[in-house]
């Protein structure tokens, strides 16, 4: 009895340390302090993950507090103080059905929705954009095979050039623009190790292997800046390569692809000096 006391105890202290340090809701894009829950959603399959978080977390605490209950009344009424002559009962054939038929009502309720979910991320739609995003040590790169074929990298501001508004670790000198309402291929690579492109607010999360190319897609809601990181260990700067993600209205990311195609333009790669010298140089008879 004096140890679930106890327990009870610490699970009311921690309850008011959350309830004191005031737990913000999350929010839109990007994480916020003391935040509490899941990123708000930005796209359908994000919407679809929430909902199926949500419904787990209600699922777990009605399970964790039957068992709570059942080992508080196991305590009181079955310790050997209150009940000196135990019962020698073996089988009961209702108790036994019932902990096996209730454990495979609630793994199909959590598979049903959860195989739905997968397929939805799986399937991709047909893209209106397509970006291919390429990890390397330790940033990212774009490029836009259906606007241009232009690339360019993207790198994370220092702490020392951040400005208002922009949040630490997060911002980057080149982000990703696309459009609202449109569907986004994102086809990710590893140029070196494996990386992991990953934006909580639109739902995704895939893995980015050198010599394999995955698909992943998201569709935005609401134009906005939306920031991810990698999520895959890569090195020792791996914290510091982050995704910002741009969504504009389809008229600003048409006039955004016209500039980027003359400012990222491919330009062809000089010509080393010491094959210069070599093709110019005189041949001997």
């Amino acid at each position: 009895m004096t140890g679930v006391l106890r327990v009870l105890c610490v699970a009311l202290l921690a309850a008011t340390l959350l309830a004191l340090a005031e737990p913000a809701l999350a929010g839109l894009g990007q994480p916020s302090p003391w935040q509490l829950g899941l990123q708000q959603p930005a796209s359908p399959v994000m919407h679809d993950v929430v909902w199926f978080h949500d419904l787990l977390l209600w699922i777990i605490t009605a399970i964790v507090g039957l068992v709570l209950l059942l080992l508080v009344v196991v305590t009181v009424r079955f310790n050997a103080r209150a009940n000196p002559t135990p019962s020698r009962t073996t089988h009961n054939t209702l108790v036994e059905v019932v902990w096996t038929v209730v454990p495979v009502i609630i793994l199909v309720m959590i598979a049903v929705p959860s195989f739905r979910i997968m397929f939805t991320q799986l399937n991709t739609p047909q893209a209106d954009v397509t970006v291919k995003a390429t990890g390397k040590q330790w940033f990212w790169s774009y490029a836009y095979p259906d606007q241009g074929k232009f690339e360019f990298d993207s790198l994370m501001v220092p702490d020392t050039d951040l400005k208002p508004g922009q949040p630490r670790l997060l911002s980057v000198d080149n982000e990703m623009v696309v459009p609202v309402g449109k569907v986004v291929r994102v086809q990710v690579t590893g140029a070196d190790v494996i990386h992991a492109f990953a934006v909580p607010s639109f739902g995704i999360k895939i893995d980015a292997v050198p010599g394999r190319l995955n698909e992943t897609w998201f569709k935005a809601e609401r134009e906005g800046v939306y920031y991810g990181q990698c999520s895959e260990l890569c090195g020792k700067d791996h914290a510091f390569m982050p995704i910002a993600v741009r969504v504009v209205s389809e008229q600003a990311f048409t006039a955004w692809a016209e500039d980027a195609k003359k400012k990222y333009a491919e330009t062809p790669a000089p010509v080393p000096a010491a094959i210069t010298v070599a093709a110019t140089a005189p041949t001997a008879d």
